[in-house]
């Protein structure tokens, strides 16, 4: 469904349909005025030499002042421009016999043969057509189809024969759209899609269409609407290649009978409004920490169970359990670079880390009671010599020692 007027613009290079949401379709063939055949380098070459031969006999007949024969071979390469932008022979017929007769009736000089040479080859020059590699030309004589003919030079007859068209028939690619169009969800999308195609019978393609680069461009976007409003959202955007081998097939059947086949239809951009992607975005979003939840509830289960069976495998020896139970306090204390860490009592106990721990505690203590008790019987040892050398002394200190809170010496 088309929106807003239509309108169409004419110039020099041609017809581009418009429509007031902008260009609907793009890279349409330029489409020249009528014309009848190609005039190019090659048919000025041809009306060079027909001018210079009837220029030569007209100097050996009766020469001519230099400045008349170049004026003249000037207006002979005007009159070959105005061909040039103009080649159809209702525009060479008319031009030749003007510029023959002015010559013929020019006072005080006989210029028929250069009149004749002009006339020729004005007449003569677009005659000899020129066809590329990868072009075929379609030519008519007296408005019936005459034959195709290939790459090469082919000589026209004057007149009677026209070329129709020369068809490129190397491959093509062309893109077109569907704007706003309702998907069968009622989804509005602008699709952009690209075909490819190629013409394989030039004859059929001049003669049964008016012009095959618009019936193959309007005919795909009418396949891609009708596409688009038979698929769904969601396979409009994961069956790409379906649908469009599906466009293809649809295209080929149509484009057949014209000479035309279709050799792909690829899309290029979807665009769906942004309301709907935005909801779409926040959609995926929450599946993905959905799914991601349901891996992290797996995974749970796979350590509880891994954990369940290590237990069992525990359960039945002790001694593991223990060394177990040590090597991750070690681990613990390895991995914290510090000699403190914290564990429940039940730990120590099942370890018998406590009573270990103890024993070494009492050990400590009673080797520092030991150290010290050897400490005081030396001093005593110390004072008992020191009183049995010197008695005024030692009396003195055996006064003293009550005082000082220890035993009296004997």
């Amino acid at each position: 469904m088309m929106r807003g007027n239509s309108a169409a613009t004419q110039g020099n290079s041609g017809m581009v349909r418009r429509y007031s949401g902008g260009y609907r379709v793009k890279n349409l063939a330029i489409r020249l005025p009528a014309q009848d055949f190609q005039y190019g380098a090659l048919s000025f070459f041809v009306l060079s030499v027909v001018v210079a031969a009837g220029a030569l006999v007209q100097l050996s007949a009766a020469p001519l002042p230099p400045p008349l024969v170049a004026a003249i071979a000037g207006a002979a390469l005007v009159l070959a421009v105005v061909i040039l932008l103009l080649p159809v022979w209702s525009v060479v017929v008319p031009m030749a016999a003007l510029a023959a007769t002015g010559l013929l009736l020019f006072p005080d000089a006989d210029l028929s043969p250069l009149a004749i040479g002009v006339g020729a080859g004005l007449l003569l020059s677009p005659t000899l057509q020129m066809v590329e590699h990868w072009n075929k030309a379609v030519v008519l004589r007296l408005g019936r189809f005459r034959s195709v003919r290939g790459p090469g030079v082919h000589l026209l007859l004057p007149v009677a024969e026209r070329v129709a068209q020369q068809v490129d028939t190397r491959i093509r690619a062309t893109d077109f759209s569907a704007e706003k169009t309702l998907t069968s969800d009622t989804v509005p999308v602008h699709v952009d899609a690209l075909t490819f195609w190629m013409i394989w019978d030039p004859k059929l393609a001049v003669l049964e269409v008016e012009n095959f680069v618009d019936a193959v461009v309007l005919s795909a976007q009418t396949a891609l609407r009708d596409a688009i409003g038979k698929s769904s959202l969601a396979e409009l955007l994961s069956e790409r290649e379906r649908i469009g081998k599906q466009i293809q097939q649809l295209l080929d059947t149509k484009t057949n009978p014209w000479g035309i086949t279709i050799l792909s239809i690829e899309f290029t951009d979807i665009v769906i409004p942004q309301a709907l992607e935005d909801a779409m975005s926040r959609r995926a979003q929450a599946e993905r920490e959905s799914q991601s939840r349901v891996i992290l509830g797996g995974a749970e289960a796979e350590v509880a169970r891994k954990y369940r069976e290590a237990a069992q495998t525990y359960g039945g020896d002790e001694a593991a359990l223990h060394l177990r139970a040590m090597n991750m306090v070690y681990e613990g204390l390895k991995s914290n670079n510090s000699s403190i860490m914290v564990l429940p009592s039940s730990a120590l106990e099942s370890m018998s880390l406590g009573g270990v721990m103890g024993a070494a505690a009492l050990h400590k203590a009673g080797a520092t009671a030991a150290s010290t008790g050897a400490a005081a019987g030396a001093d005593a040892a110390a004072g008992s010599d020191a009183a049995a050398t010197d008695p005024i002394e030692g009396h003195s200190r055996a006064a003293d020692a009550p005082s000082r809170g220890e035993p009296p010496v004997s």
